[in-house]
């Protein structure tokens, strides 16, 4: 553990350092520690232990089975979309998404989506940027799903228009998202052979970017991949709403359902480690929504934080121990398998 967080730093910093490079994290620690600020104002300590004292274990129990579901499912999916690349089983998938979820536990930034591509291009000897197109994949798979589901959920339970805006917006990108993939993966090789210096290099990215989609957006797994998606947010909408229900918070499952996409959405930037702060804010202000008292609200979001962050953090610490590496081995080799 001394060796993983020893590396933080090196593994954050880039090897040519500049004077804004501190900007980004300080800002994603200033919302964090003003989330904090409002969402702890008056609340006692003694309310805390007072929820704890009457959680009940079994609607915990299944939270926490669910949660986990999530990201073998998660894992599932990402087999599925690396299949063109080369072959790997649910099992080094999940095991290399909860060493991803581990390091964004501890370093800010998402920090843990290279660790994790990082960790697959290792076992499979597929080059690293030919992993970044399933990524690219999954991250549109989610938001497709986030935008359905806010649409679904204000047909049962009254919606503010501030989420009903971003989702909105969140439609937009999928479409445009949507548009690019479909672009790359249809479109003909072509040849870059009279470019030059900076247009040369983006050619050749997106060149190689594009063959990677084409050949993982025309198999039927990349279908499956789209359609099994579904089964991740629905898993981690179960898991957040038995929270509830073991604490004791009578609330319907769609009530469950819009509050957790509003933490979705309000942590989909990157921001301090394991979006603290900002995860305790949205789940107030998303409880708030359905008549939830503050303070019980808070009591709420320091629980459900800590009791699904808690299983990851050990299963991801697990898995990044059983891979052989650390982080600072990764940061110095992620630079020469992207490359």
């Amino acid at each position: 553990m001394d060796e993983i967080t020893a590396t933080a730093d090196e593994l954050i910093a880039p090897p040519t350092k500049s004077s804004l490079q501190w900007l980004k994290p300080a800002l994603g620690y200033v919302l964090a520690i003003g989330g904090l600020v409002w969402v702890l104002h008056d609340f006692q300590l003694s309310q805390l232990r007072e929820l704890v004292s009457h959680l009940d274990w079994r609607w915990i129990a299944l939270a926490v089975a669910c949660d986990v579901a999530s990201y073998v499912c998660q894992g599932f999916r990402w087999r599925l979309l690396l299949k063109p690349q080369g072959e790997l089983s649910t099992l080094r998938a999940t095991q290399a998404i909860y060493a991803g979820l581990f390091t964004n536990e501890i370093l800010p930034m998402r920090l843990g989506e290279l660790v994790r591509a990082w960790l697959v291009s290792r076992w499979t000897a597929v080059r690293f940027a030919a992993i970044i197109p399933s990524m690219v994949a999954e991250r549109l798979f989610d938001a497709l799903w986030l935008a359905i589901g806010v649409g679904l959920t204000a047909l049962a339970v009254p919606l503010p228009k501030n989420l009903l805006y971003a989702a909105d917006v969140l439609g937009i990108v999928v479409v445009l998202g949507t548009a690019a993939i479909l672009y790359f993966a249809l479109r003909p090789p072509t040849s870059n052979e009279r470019s030059s210096g900076l247009w040369h290099f983006v050619s050749n990215l997106l060149e190689t970017l594009s063959g990677h989609l084409r050949a993982m957006g025309r198999t039927r797994e990349f279908s499956l991949s789209l359609a099994g998606s579904l089964f991740l947010l629905v898993f981690q909408a179960l898991a957040f709403w038995l929270v509830m229900r073991g604490c004791g918070l009578q609330l319907n499952v769609w009530a469950g359902i819009a509050v957790l996409l509003i933490v979705r959405l309000g942590t989909a930037i990157p921001n301090a480690p394991a979006n603290v702060g900002s995860y305790q804010f949205f789940t107030v202000v998303g409880l708030s929504l359905f008549g939830v008292d503050k303070t019980v609200a808070t009591g709420f979001s320091l629980v459900v934080f800590v009791l699904l962050t808690a299983p990851l953090f050990v299963l991801g610490f697990l898995a990044m121990s059983a891979s052989g590496t650390s982080l600072l081995k990764i940061r110095q080799e992620v630079q020469t398998l992207a490359d």
